[in-house]
């Protein structure tokens, strides 16, 4: 685990993370029931794209992704999911405003008296936010059913959601960059005590 960072700044960070489908969402709404204070990127990556500012950045990068001010997300996930290099502009647009306003969250987190925040990063390891962290959480389940998962809440096919999965860093290495791992192959039950230990071996409470 990397050294404390504990400042007026800012409480410790733990960041949590996983592939997709691996039910990171879920392992969130168990730490926010312990009272961790959870700080959910993707939640702000929504909130960002409503923002007319925004709108116009991407409407201008990627014609015809915004219709009638509201954003396409099918049409854009389409055209910018198919290229890396086009991926990386769309999050030089997102990520910084994500960014901006997950530091305000950290700092109304300081006003009230948090301790700890847990960082729901869902590419944690691909914008290198891990040195940032005083300890990750990677979820992690098996391939297929992570798949599946993908597939039952969404309008993707299997080949879309392997095309995502081989985008992000991999399984394994993010089990390696990982200061705790928690299996979500099982029970809720068996969720919960693994998120416990994980708690409890970390060191974090609130």
């Amino acid at each position: 685990m990397t050294a404390p960072k504990t400042s007026a700044a800012h409480p410790r960070r733990l960041g949590l993370t996983g592939s997709i489908g691996a039910g990171k969402s879920t392992v969130a709404t168990l730490l926010r029931a312990r009272g961790l204070t959870v700080l959910d990127a993707d939640a702000q990556a929504r909130l960002v794209t409503e923002e007319p500012e925004t709108l116009a950045q991407i409407e201008a990068t990627f014609p015809g992704t915004v219709r009638g001010g509201v954003l396409d997300r099918p049409a854009l996930s389409a055209v910018a999911f198919a290229d890396p290099a086009r991926l990386a502009e769309l999050n030089a647009i997102v990520h910084p405003r994500v960014r901006a306003r997950m530091t305000a969250l950290e700092q109304q987190a300081v006003a009230d008296g948090a301790r700890w925040t847990v960082q729901d990063v869902p590419l944690l390891f691909e914008g290198g936010l891990e040195a940032s962290m005083d300890a990750v959480l990677v979820v992690d389940a098996p391939l297929e059913r992570r798949v599946a998962r993908v597939m039952e809440r969404s309008q993707f096919s299997r080949e879309e959601v392997l095309a995502r999965d081989a985008r992000q860093t991999s399984a394994i290495e993010k089990r390696q960059k990982a200061d705790f791992v928690i299996e979500n192959g099982g029970t809720v039950e068996d969720l919960e005590a693994q998120v416990d230990v994980a708690l409890q071996a970390l060191g974090i409470h609130q």
